[in-house]
């Protein structure tokens, strides 16, 4: 199992596989043609299948590639009916010559959470595809196995006999460098709070839906108690989510479609208690090892298994995050995984219009609610439950192998078909 960083990745929304990946994928391209110096290049050529074809204009993913290949000519086309071999988000792109000959073509397979895989052999071993970040320099080593475990059972025994926590497996594998490189996401997660608060308008593309983080943080301030805490924990997580939606720059945890659940629930739980940016990144720490279960043993792709290993997972992440910080034991925390995920089972992904807004910005409050309920939960119990969190990742995977393709990011099913007249974003 490798880095924790994967979860974490900065960059501009709205969508983790869609938009990230595929920018960072196509820069690699370009980079690559410099470093082979290949020249008489008429255009570059990016050819989408599957989901990235799909719901790719809605997801700004033809505007990020456009941008990652910027100085040369680019045509993007759609294939949504082909899905090639090893992901509903494959796409292929050529430097193509004035003669139509193809100068050099990758295979390019985005997995969601920004993780892009390349298959330069394009046939069909799956031992061939090669992790983008592989290619590029220091980050190497973040993409080799670090983690001696992979699965919640293995670390949590590992735990009773070192009686250590999780934040502290974190660092024995990790090093004492990933807190520098947590402290830039937590600087991250607290901008894209603070310029979602203050920014009002219309989110852009065809749905013409009006910002609600900066509305709905006023409101909650004239409210008391428990009202005012669960209004502003909404604001927090409508503001990025929004934010995202806008094409801001965000913190994926694990994926742009739900990077307002753990940054929603890390700034209510400092403003409440008063925590320490210290614990705040060990809670980001610990939050990052869950996520990194579920991505090694699942996925966190909405193209792969629906919502539910987007939102599902970021509100698992969420909930044991929040249970370390409210001094939970690691069962506790584990508990708290759990069921954040349990509870988000079946979740599809059915983005209207192909917008990573209806449902996904109001999931993001919901899931972010529902993580202190997970937390409350599990600290109030003593940790045992019946259903272990491997065992909830394992479902999570089969629901969603037999999710049907129209709810996973297609916009072609559930929410995505009530309303047809939005089916075709503005382009």
């Amino acid at each position: 199992m490798n880095t924790i960083k994967t979860i974490f990745k900065i960059g501009k929304g709205p969508s983790s596989s869609h938009t990230i990946g595929p920018y960072n994928a196509t820069k690699a391209f370009i980079g690559e043609i410099n470093r082979k110096n290949i020249k008489k290049i008429n255009k570059i050529r990016a050819s989408l299948y599957g989901s990235l074809a799909l719901t790719g204009r809605g997801h700004l993913t033809d505007k990020a590639i456009i941008e990652a290949a910027s100085g040369y000519n680019v045509e993007v086309l759609f294939f949504p009916e082909k899905i090639l071999p090893f992901h509903p988000n494959g796409m292929v792109i050529d430097a193509i010559s004035k003669d139509g000959k193809s100068l050099l073509s990758w295979e390019i397979y985005s997995i969601g959470g920004g993780e892009v895989l390349i298959n330069f052999s394009k046939n069909d071993d799956s031992k061939n595809l090669v992790n983008l970040s592989e290619l590029e320099g220091d980050e190497k080593k973040d993409f080799l196995d670090i983690y001696p475990f992979s699965t919640m059972e293995e670390i949590l025994t590992f735990l009773r006999k070192s009686g250590k926590s999780f934040l502290e497996y974190v660092e024995d594998f990790e090093g004492s460098s990933i807190w520098d490189y947590l402290s830039l996401v937590w600087q991250t997660m607290l901008q894209s709070i603070d310029r979602g608060i203050n920014r009002e308008g219309v989110l852009p593309g065809n749905l013409h839906i009006y910002r609600k983080a900066s509305l709905y943080h006023a409101k909650s301030l004239n409210f008391m108690g428990n009202m005012q805490k669960e209004g502003l924990l909404y604001s927090y997580a409508l503001a990025v989510a929004e934010e995202n939606a806008c094409g801001g720059i965000i913190a994926t945890a694990p994926t742009c479609g739900s990077s307002g659940v753990l940054p929603a629930i890390l700034f209510h739980l400092k403003g409440e208690y008063n925590i320490t940016e210290h614990k705040i990144l060990r809670a980001l720490a610990t939050a990052g090892l869950i996520g990194k279960l579920v991505q090694t043993n699942a996925s966190i792709s909405g193209a792969e298994v629906g919502c539910q290993g987007e939102i599902g997972v970021a509100c698992s992440m969420a909930a044991a995050a929040a249970t370390y910080l409210l001094g939970g034991t690691p069962s506790q925390i584990e508990y708290a995984a759990e069921m954040g995920l349990e509870h988000h089972l079946g979740l599809t992904c059915d983005p209207l219009g192909g917008y990573v807004q209806i449902p996904c910005i109001e999931r993001n409050a919901f899931a972010a609610a529902r993580a202190i309920d997970a937390c409350l939960f599990s600290i109030l119990s003593d940790g045992s439950h019946k259903i272990s969190f491997d065992k909830i990742v394992e479902v999570m995977k089969q629901t969603g192998k037999d999710l049907p393709s129209i709810y996973k990011e297609t916009s072609l099913g559930g929410i995505a078909y009530v309303n047809k007249e939005n089916e075709q974003p503005e382009v």
